[in-house]
């Protein structure tokens, strides 16, 4: 199955949230991070007030609590409007 985002929609798989700390601590699922970048894995085409800037491969930060989760094939994803991406990372 592709997904195709409409309008200035991106859709992100998020990174992998860390499993130890820096002195090997293991973290239970429930007190892990939720993941704050990820990599856009398909834009929409924009609108025609906003142009999309990001594109397939960038790895972006987005906000805490931006977008809307989406589980696909067993493939978790975040779907999200390029206003709520805060960065990109180069």
């Amino acid at each position: 199955m592709t997904i195709k985002p409409l309008s200035d929609r991106v859709l992100i798989e998020p990174a992998e949230a860390e499993v130890k700390t820096a002195g090997g601590i293991i973290i239970p699922d429930s007190a892990k991070e939720k993941p704050l970048k990820g990599k856009v894995v398909a834009t929409g085409n924009g609108t025609k007030d906003e142009e999309m800037v990001v594109k397939v491969g960038d790895t972006v930060l987005y906000g805490k609590y931006a977008g809307t989760e989406l589980e696909v094939e067993g493939v978790k994803y975040l779907m999200m409007r390029q206003s709520d991406i805060l960065a990109v990372i180069e």
